[in-house]
């Protein structure tokens, strides 16, 4: 079965994008492990307005890649880079888990997130903590109760620009 991982970055005070969903806070003067992980995976995954703000990056990131965007809104199937998936999460999820494929990158945002969270779909979290304090913005992790996960400390880096990457997995409770 195919894992699907959540590699991430947030604030230190847990935001992972200002209110306005801009991530100009990130640090971009070395890879932090992306090039590595994008080896790993052939199929990405995220909610409609993470989509449409990476879109406002400029070109598409991830063109190599297979591209699902979750959205019960968007009125079109797919576009030159993704498809949309509109109904049947679950068994779409559970589908895609059983196909052939390298492991699956869970991008955001924070509504997907949280999705996925709450029907246990996630197996891994990498999580990079930017040394910053947002005080406000759009969480890594929606405040419900029912979201309790036990996590398994796999792995921790950390980099001369106080960047810590932390690298869990998830427990199946």
């Amino acid at each position: 079965m195919r894992k699907i991982r959540l590699f991430i970055a947030s604030s230190l005070d847990g935001y992972i994008a200002r209110t306005s969903g801009e991530v100009d806070w990130l640090f971009t003067d070395q890879d932090y492990g992306y090039n590595e992980f994008s080896t790993q995976i052939d199929t990405v995954l995220m909610g409609s307005k993470t989509y449409y703000q990476v879109l406002t990056f400029g070109e598409y990131p991830y063109k190599d890649k297979k591209g699902f965007v979750f959205s019960k809104t968007v009125q079109v199937e797919r576009d030159n880079n993704v498809e949309f998936v509109k109904e049947n999460w679950k068994d779409f999820i559970h589908a895609l888990r059983q196909s052939s494929g390298h492991d699956i990158w869970l991008v955001g945002g924070a509504q997907t997130i949280h999705y996925f969270m709450k029907y246990g779909f996630v197996d891994e979290l990498i999580l990079s903590i930017h040394p910053i304090l947002l005080r406000n913005g759009i969480p890594l992790i929606v405040n419900d109760p029912s979201l309790e996960t036990a996590l398994e400390l796999k792995d921790v880096k950390t980099y001369d620009s106080g960047l810590l990457q932390v690298s869990y997995d998830l427990k199946k409770i």
